[in-house]
Protein backbone atom coordinates (compact mmCIF):
# COMPACT_ATOMS: atom_id res chain seq x y z
CA UNK A 1 0.00 0.00 0.00
CA UNK A 2 1.13 3.36 -1.24
CA UNK A 3 0.96 6.01 1.29
CA UNK A 4 1.78 9.46 0.79
CA UNK A 5 1.72 12.33 3.72
CA UNK A 6 1.55 15.76 4.85
CA UNK A 7 1.75 17.44 7.87
CA UNK A 8 -2.23 18.86 9.38
CA UNK A 9 -0.95 19.84 13.16
CA UNK A 10 1.45 19.01 15.55
CA UNK A 11 2.36 15.54 15.78
CA UNK A 12 -0.51 15.07 13.66
CA UNK A 13 0.16 13.39 9.99
CA UNK A 14 -2.61 12.40 7.39
CA UNK A 15 -1.99 9.92 4.86
CA UNK A 16 -3.91 8.81 1.82
CA UNK A 17 -4.05 5.57 -0.10
CA UNK A 18 -3.16 5.74 -3.67
CA UNK A 19 -6.77 3.89 -4.27
CA UNK A 20 -8.31 5.07 -1.89
CA UNK A 21 -10.39 8.82 -0.75
CA UNK A 22 -10.31 7.64 2.87
CA UNK A 23 -8.09 10.09 4.55
CA UNK A 24 -6.60 8.93 8.38
CA UNK A 25 -4.95 11.19 10.35
CA UNK A 26 -2.31 9.60 12.88
CA UNK A 27 0.41 10.54 15.62
CA UNK A 28 4.07 11.22 14.83
CA UNK A 29 7.02 11.02 16.98
CA UNK A 30 10.45 11.00 15.85
CA UNK A 31 13.33 9.25 18.12
CA UNK A 32 16.63 9.83 17.04
CA UNK A 33 20.08 9.00 17.79
CA UNK A 34 23.48 11.51 17.69
CA UNK A 35 27.11 11.22 18.02
CA UNK A 36 27.84 14.49 19.01
CA UNK A 37 31.94 14.18 18.52
CA UNK A 38 33.17 15.23 21.89
CA UNK A 39 30.46 17.08 24.35
CA UNK A 40 33.24 17.86 27.13
CA UNK A 41 33.23 20.81 29.34
CA UNK A 42 36.23 22.63 29.79
CA UNK A 43 37.61 21.51 32.98
CA UNK A 44 40.04 19.26 33.94
CA UNK A 45 38.57 16.06 35.41
CA UNK A 46 41.48 14.22 36.91
CA UNK A 47 40.10 10.83 37.13
CA UNK A 48 39.46 10.76 33.24
CA UNK A 49 42.00 11.47 29.97
CA UNK A 50 40.25 14.38 28.64
CA UNK A 51 43.44 16.84 29.20
CA UNK A 52 42.57 18.01 25.28
CA UNK A 53 39.52 19.19 26.62
CA UNK A 54 40.87 21.99 28.62
CA UNK A 55 42.05 26.08 27.99
CA UNK A 56 45.91 24.72 28.33
CA UNK A 57 45.28 21.51 26.26
CA UNK A 58 45.56 20.60 22.56
CA UNK A 59 42.25 21.64 21.35
CA UNK A 60 42.38 25.04 23.48
CA UNK A 61 38.70 23.88 24.55
CA UNK A 62 37.96 27.45 26.43
CA UNK A 63 34.42 27.79 28.03
CA UNK A 64 33.58 30.23 25.00
CA UNK A 65 34.24 27.28 22.67
CA UNK A 66 32.29 24.88 24.96
CA UNK A 67 29.38 27.54 24.45
CA UNK A 68 29.37 27.53 20.95
CA UNK A 69 29.58 23.65 20.84
CA UNK A 70 26.62 23.75 22.89
CA UNK A 71 24.66 26.06 20.56
CA UNK A 72 25.52 24.04 17.72
CA UNK A 73 24.27 20.55 19.45
CA UNK A 74 21.38 22.16 20.55
CA UNK A 75 20.57 23.28 16.70
CA UNK A 76 20.79 20.02 15.00
CA UNK A 77 18.92 18.46 18.42
CA UNK A 78 15.79 20.76 17.42
CA UNK A 79 15.76 20.37 14.15
CA UNK A 80 15.32 16.29 13.56
CA UNK A 81 12.34 15.38 12.36
CA UNK A 82 10.49 18.57 13.66
CA UNK A 83 9.44 19.03 9.30
CA UNK A 84 6.95 16.81 10.23
CA UNK A 85 6.48 16.26 13.61
CA UNK A 86 6.70 20.58 14.21
CA UNK A 87 8.67 20.15 17.39
CA UNK A 88 12.49 18.26 18.58
CA UNK A 89 12.54 14.26 18.81
CA UNK A 90 10.48 12.81 21.63
CA UNK A 91 13.85 10.58 22.53
CA UNK A 92 17.34 11.00 21.66
CA UNK A 93 20.18 8.93 22.22
CA UNK A 94 23.06 10.42 22.58
CA UNK A 95 27.10 9.30 22.69
CA UNK A 96 30.64 10.95 23.67
CA UNK A 97 29.00 13.15 26.45
CA UNK A 98 31.16 13.92 29.18
CA UNK A 99 28.98 14.03 32.45
CA UNK A 100 25.48 15.24 33.44
CA UNK A 101 26.60 18.31 33.50
CA UNK A 102 26.98 18.76 29.50
CA UNK A 103 23.73 17.59 29.35
CA UNK A 104 21.98 19.86 31.71
CA UNK A 105 23.68 22.81 29.82
CA UNK A 106 22.48 21.37 26.65
CA UNK A 107 18.75 20.88 27.68
CA UNK A 108 18.97 24.52 29.07
CA UNK A 109 20.10 26.10 25.44
CA UNK A 110 17.48 28.30 24.25
CA UNK A 111 16.27 26.09 21.38
CA UNK A 112 15.71 23.15 23.69
CA UNK A 113 14.49 24.42 26.90
CA UNK A 114 10.73 24.80 25.63
CA UNK A 115 10.96 21.06 24.92
CA UNK A 116 11.48 20.42 28.97
CA UNK A 117 14.06 17.38 28.22
CA UNK A 118 14.53 14.99 31.10
CA UNK A 119 18.22 13.30 31.31
CA UNK A 120 18.93 9.37 31.76
CA UNK A 121 22.29 9.13 31.77
CA UNK A 122 25.13 6.79 33.86
CA UNK A 123 28.68 7.24 33.92
CA UNK A 124 30.64 4.49 32.30
CA UNK A 125 33.81 3.79 33.43
CA UNK A 126 35.18 4.72 29.38
CA UNK A 127 38.52 5.49 29.95
CA UNK A 128 38.29 8.70 27.51
CA UNK A 129 35.48 9.43 30.03
CA UNK A 130 32.93 9.62 27.62
CA UNK A 131 29.24 8.55 28.14
CA UNK A 132 25.76 7.35 26.64
CA UNK A 133 22.58 8.90 27.67
CA UNK A 134 18.94 9.18 26.73
CA UNK A 135 17.07 12.61 26.37
CA UNK A 136 13.20 12.54 26.38
CA UNK A 137 10.44 15.21 26.06
CA UNK A 138 8.49 14.88 29.55
CA UNK A 139 5.38 15.59 27.78
CA UNK A 140 5.76 12.69 25.99
CA UNK A 141 7.66 10.00 27.62
CA UNK A 142 7.85 8.79 31.30
CA UNK A 143 10.60 6.35 31.96
CA UNK A 144 9.71 3.45 34.84
CA UNK A 145 12.84 1.19 34.58
CA UNK A 146 16.55 2.16 33.48
CA UNK A 147 19.75 0.18 33.77
CA UNK A 148 23.60 0.67 32.74
CA UNK A 149 24.63 -2.38 31.68
CA UNK A 150 28.64 -2.61 31.46
CA UNK A 151 30.14 -4.57 28.72
CA UNK A 152 33.20 -7.09 29.99
CA UNK A 153 35.67 -7.10 27.80
CA UNK A 154 39.83 -8.46 27.82
CA UNK A 155 42.97 -7.65 25.81
CA UNK A 156 43.63 -10.37 23.30
CA UNK A 157 46.58 -10.82 24.44
CA UNK A 158 45.82 -10.48 28.40
CA UNK A 159 42.74 -11.97 29.70
CA UNK A 160 43.04 -10.73 32.68
CA UNK A 161 43.02 -6.95 31.58
CA UNK A 162 39.50 -5.55 31.21
CA UNK A 163 39.10 -3.09 28.38
CA UNK A 164 37.42 -0.37 30.14
CA UNK A 165 34.72 1.16 27.48
CA UNK A 166 30.78 2.42 27.63
CA UNK A 167 28.20 0.78 29.02
CA UNK A 168 25.14 -0.46 27.40
CA UNK A 169 21.82 1.89 28.78
CA UNK A 170 18.53 0.56 28.80
CA UNK A 171 15.35 2.72 29.29
CA UNK A 172 11.80 1.45 29.62
CA UNK A 173 9.12 3.60 29.41
CA UNK A 174 5.69 4.84 28.31
CA UNK A 175 5.44 6.70 24.99
CA UNK A 176 2.18 8.37 24.64
CA UNK A 177 0.78 5.65 26.51
CA UNK A 178 2.61 3.07 25.18
CA UNK A 179 5.52 0.74 26.85
CA UNK A 180 8.46 0.97 24.76
CA UNK A 181 12.17 0.01 25.51
CA UNK A 182 15.47 1.58 24.14
CA UNK A 183 18.04 1.01 24.53
CA UNK A 184 21.65 3.39 23.70
CA UNK A 185 24.77 2.30 22.88
CA UNK A 186 28.23 3.29 21.82
CA UNK A 187 30.51 -0.25 20.99
CA UNK A 188 33.91 -0.08 21.08
CA UNK A 189 36.27 1.57 18.22
CA UNK A 190 37.70 0.09 15.31
CA UNK A 191 41.44 1.45 16.99
CA UNK A 192 43.95 -1.03 15.97
CA UNK A 193 42.41 -1.71 12.97
CA UNK A 194 38.99 -3.38 12.21
CA UNK A 195 39.96 -6.99 12.04
CA UNK A 196 41.67 -6.71 15.40
CA UNK A 197 39.68 -4.63 17.15
CA UNK A 198 36.36 -7.29 15.33
CA UNK A 199 36.26 -9.59 18.85
CA UNK A 200 35.11 -6.63 20.94
CA UNK A 201 31.91 -5.49 18.53
CA UNK A 202 31.62 -9.04 18.71
CA UNK A 203 30.62 -9.17 22.44
CA UNK A 204 28.54 -6.19 22.24
CA UNK A 205 27.05 -7.33 19.90
CA UNK A 206 25.88 -10.22 22.27
CA UNK A 207 25.67 -8.29 25.27
CA UNK A 208 22.96 -6.27 23.05
CA UNK A 209 21.20 -9.56 22.01
CA UNK A 210 20.82 -10.63 25.69
CA UNK A 211 19.33 -7.23 27.01
CA UNK A 212 16.89 -7.38 24.14
CA UNK A 213 16.10 -11.28 24.90
CA UNK A 214 15.38 -10.76 28.78
CA UNK A 215 13.06 -8.20 27.28
CA UNK A 216 11.34 -10.53 25.52
CA UNK A 217 11.21 -13.20 27.97
CA UNK A 218 8.90 -11.00 29.64
CA UNK A 219 6.98 -9.63 26.59
CA UNK A 220 7.19 -11.28 22.92
CA UNK A 221 5.23 -8.31 21.64
CA UNK A 222 7.56 -5.71 23.38
CA UNK A 223 8.55 -2.71 21.35
CA UNK A 224 12.19 -2.52 21.26
CA UNK A 225 14.62 0.12 19.46
CA UNK A 226 18.20 -0.35 19.81
CA UNK A 227 20.27 2.52 18.81
CA UNK A 228 24.15 3.99 18.66
CA UNK A 229 26.95 4.23 17.21
CA UNK A 230 28.23 0.59 16.83
CA UNK A 231 31.55 1.32 15.30
CA UNK A 232 30.06 -1.54 12.83
CA UNK A 233 28.09 -1.28 9.18
CA UNK A 234 25.25 -2.69 9.11
CA UNK A 235 26.93 -5.90 7.48
CA UNK A 236 29.39 -6.63 9.55
CA UNK A 237 29.29 -10.00 11.87
CA UNK A 238 28.23 -8.07 15.28
CA UNK A 239 25.54 -7.02 13.59
CA UNK A 240 24.18 -9.65 10.89
CA UNK A 241 25.31 -12.66 13.08
CA UNK A 242 25.37 -11.51 17.04
CA UNK A 243 22.58 -8.66 17.02
CA UNK A 244 21.03 -10.82 14.31
CA UNK A 245 19.15 -7.93 12.61
CA UNK A 246 17.31 -8.60 9.28
CA UNK A 247 17.62 -6.66 6.29
CA UNK A 248 13.63 -7.12 5.14
CA UNK A 249 10.91 -6.55 7.40
CA UNK A 250 8.86 -8.99 5.26
CA UNK A 251 8.75 -12.79 6.61
CA UNK A 252 9.60 -11.58 9.88
CA UNK A 253 8.74 -13.57 12.94
CA UNK A 254 8.19 -13.24 16.55
CA UNK A 255 11.08 -11.97 18.79
CA UNK A 256 12.70 -10.99 15.43
CA UNK A 257 15.05 -7.23 15.00
CA UNK A 258 15.10 -5.46 11.27
CA UNK A 259 17.23 -2.87 10.69
CA UNK A 260 15.82 -0.41 8.23
CA UNK A 261 19.90 1.36 7.85
CA UNK A 262 20.97 -1.74 5.75
CA UNK A 263 19.01 -0.62 2.56
CA UNK A 264 20.55 2.70 3.28
CA UNK A 265 24.31 1.09 3.41
CA UNK A 266 24.11 -0.71 0.34
CA UNK A 267 23.43 2.24 -1.65
CA UNK A 268 26.21 3.89 -0.23
CA UNK A 269 24.98 5.95 2.09
CA UNK A 270 26.47 6.47 5.73
CA UNK A 271 26.95 8.72 8.42
CA UNK A 272 30.58 9.39 8.79
CA UNK A 273 33.43 9.35 6.17
CA UNK A 274 36.93 8.11 5.93
CA UNK A 275 39.33 8.14 3.61
CA UNK A 276 36.98 8.81 0.57
CA UNK A 277 34.29 6.13 1.89
CA UNK A 278 31.09 6.07 3.61
CA UNK A 279 30.40 4.21 6.87
CA UNK A 280 26.70 3.51 8.44
CA UNK A 281 28.22 3.15 11.51
CA UNK A 282 24.89 5.29 13.43
CA UNK A 283 21.85 2.72 13.14
CA UNK A 284 18.37 2.26 14.69
CA UNK A 285 17.07 -1.01 14.92
CA UNK A 286 13.80 -2.29 15.69
CA UNK A 287 11.97 -5.23 17.16
CA UNK A 288 9.21 -7.11 15.11
CA UNK A 289 6.38 -5.56 16.83
CA UNK A 290 7.31 -2.18 15.41
CA UNK A 291 7.66 -3.31 11.90
CA UNK A 292 3.46 -4.43 11.30
CA UNK A 293 1.59 -2.45 9.28
CA UNK A 294 -1.26 -2.16 12.06
CA UNK A 295 -1.36 1.44 12.79
CA UNK A 296 -3.46 1.08 15.71
CA UNK A 297 -0.80 1.80 18.03
CA UNK A 298 3.04 3.10 17.54
CA UNK A 299 4.53 1.39 14.46
CA UNK A 300 8.05 2.34 12.30
CA UNK A 301 6.85 4.65 9.43
CA UNK A 302 10.14 5.97 8.24
CA UNK A 303 13.89 5.41 8.65
CA UNK A 304 16.41 8.19 7.76
CA UNK A 305 19.98 9.76 8.18
CA UNK A 306 19.96 13.98 9.20
CA UNK A 307 22.31 15.18 6.48
CA UNK A 308 21.01 18.70 5.98
CA UNK A 309 23.42 20.56 4.16
CA UNK A 310 24.73 22.75 6.65
CA UNK A 311 25.77 19.44 8.27
CA UNK A 312 28.43 18.89 5.54
CA UNK A 313 31.54 20.26 5.14
CA UNK A 314 31.21 22.98 2.48
CA UNK A 315 34.82 22.89 0.81
CA UNK A 316 38.04 21.78 0.61
CA UNK A 317 39.49 18.36 0.74
CA UNK A 318 36.58 17.28 2.86
CA UNK A 319 33.49 18.93 1.02
CA UNK A 320 30.60 17.07 1.56
CA UNK A 321 31.68 15.19 4.83
CA UNK A 322 30.27 15.83 8.24
CA UNK A 323 31.60 19.06 9.37
CA UNK A 324 33.17 17.87 12.24
CA UNK A 325 33.77 20.17 15.36
CA UNK A 326 37.39 19.75 15.90
CA UNK A 327 40.23 19.76 13.43
CA UNK A 328 43.91 20.54 13.67
CA UNK A 329 43.79 21.01 17.28
CA UNK A 330 40.84 23.54 17.60
CA UNK A 331 37.35 24.01 17.11
CA UNK A 332 36.33 24.61 13.31
CA UNK A 333 32.46 25.70 14.05
CA UNK A 334 31.40 22.87 12.91
CA UNK A 335 28.96 20.26 14.42
CA UNK A 336 29.86 16.61 14.72
CA UNK A 337 32.05 13.99 12.76
CA UNK A 338 28.49 12.07 12.66
CA UNK A 339 25.32 12.85 11.16
CA UNK A 340 22.06 11.91 13.27
CA UNK A 341 19.85 9.01 12.54
CA UNK A 342 16.43 8.96 13.13
CA UNK A 343 12.84 7.22 12.98
CA UNK A 344 9.35 8.47 12.47
CA UNK A 345 7.00 6.40 14.65
CA UNK A 346 2.93 6.67 14.06
CA UNK A 347 0.02 6.03 15.38
CA UNK A 348 -3.51 6.16 13.98
CA UNK A 349 -5.89 8.64 15.95
CA UNK A 350 -9.27 7.42 15.93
Amino acid sequence: MKLKYCLLAVLTLSMTTSYSQEKKNYKVNTVAFYNVENLFDFEDDPITFDDDRTPEGKDHWTEEIYNAKLVNTAKVIAEIGSDVTGTAPALIGLCETENRRVLEDLINQESLLKNDYGIVQYESPDRRGIDVALLYQKRLFVPTNTKAYPLYIYDNNDNTKRVYTRDQLLVSGMLDGEKIHVIVNHWPSRSGGEARSRYKRNKAGELNRHIIDSLFSEDPYAKVITMGDFNDDPTNESIKEHLNAKDKKEGMELKELYNPMESMHKKGLGTLAYRDGWNLFDQMIVSTELTKEDYSSYRLYKAGIYNKTYLANPRGRYKGYPYRSFTGGGFTGGYSDHFPVYLLLIKEIK
